[in-house]
């Protein structure tokens, strides 16, 4: 016979067990360059720039046309 829980686990304890398994939303701040939204610690998608530095070199809406 395997381990059989000898009461039931209420909902309350059950929960307060697995607050912690939650799914956060991602942590946005704001590009230093382009004011857009962007993931913390990671290239801006819009400009491609990374902590001040120009790091992808993106190309321009008028150049693509």
């Amino acid at each position: 016979m395997g381990a059989v829980p000898k009461t039931k686990v209420s909902r309350h304890r059950r929960g307060n067990r697995r607050q912690h398994q939650r799914i956060d939303p991602p942590t946005l701040v704001t590009c230093q360059e382009c004011n857009e939204l962007m993931r913390a610690h990671r290239v801006c998608k819009n400009c491609g720039t990374y902590r001040g530095r120009q790091v992808i070199a993106m190309a321009s809406v008028s150049e693509t046309e």
